[in-house]
């Protein structure tokens, strides 16, 4: 009796424990590395794309090209998302964010001091990054609340961003460009701690949701500086 009590069949997490736990944790870093990856990637890329647009001075898209081919190409990330189309459609939208901002690039260049501003809100921007996605990868805070207050606030201030270019109203883009600079900040902490906590699986989608973050918030800063500058 005693042979069999000590030889009987233990269950599997008793054996395992950490399993589950370990298998979540190679597929989290697998996702962060593939989209830290793709996002170094796609910012070198975009930035190759602006360059060129500042130095063969092309015209900027408008207004309604630029709505078509920016959300055209999000719903052709989201349609291809799981396929082999995925990535370069993934290019083809920051290739044609680059585009778009080479005009303004070249627009605050051509104003004094505008090399520096643009030095000033590229080096915040790093910053920013960095140190919101330091803090959600070392804190592991989960900040899924956020999404729904962050998604509206974006809806919101794209209204509002459209009306102050119809109606051609400074203080309303001013204060636009500081919400913006706000949400992107939220959503970088949002998006990166989606992939920490797993509620991100896919890293085409976290790349393509941190790019547009750290685009906003660059050109939303590069506004408030120059608006700074231009006020000196």
């Amino acid at each position: 009796m005693n042979e069999n009590s000590s030889t009987r069949t233990l269950p599997d997490n008793a054996l395992y424990p950490a399993t589950g736990q370990s298998t979540h944790s190679l597929d989290v870093q697998r996702v962060l590395r593939n989209t830290y990856a793709l996002l170094a990637m796609t910012l070198i890329f975009s930035a190759a794309v602006a360059s060129a647009t500042v130095a063969f001075r092309w015209p900027a898209p408008g207004l309604v090209l630029t709505l078509v081919g920016y959300f055209g190409l999000l719903f052709a990330i989201h349609r291809f998302q799981n396929s082999g189309w995925a990535l370069p459609a993934v290019f083809g939208l920051t290739g044609f964010m680059g585009y778009t901002l080479g005009p303004i690039l070249t627009h605050y260049l051509s104003l004094p001091g505008g090399a520096q501003t643009i030095s000033m809100a590229l080096g915040a921007t790093g910053v920013t990054f960095l140190s919101l996605s330091a803090y959600a990868l070392t804190t592991r805070k989960d900040f899924s609340f956020m999404g729904s207050f962050l998604f509206m606030g974006m809806v919101i201030a794209m209204l509002a961003g459209l009306a102050a270019v119809f109606f051609e109203i400074p203080a309303l883009s001013l204060a636009v460009s500081a919400m913006v600079a706000l949400l992107s900040a939220g959503l970088i902490l949002f998006e990166t701690s989606q992939i920490v906590n797993g509620g991100e699986r896919n890293y085409v989608m976290a790349t393509v949701s941190l790019f547009v973050s750290v685009f906003n918030l660059f050109t939303s800063l590069l506004a408030l500086f120059g608006f700074g500058g231009s006020s000196e």
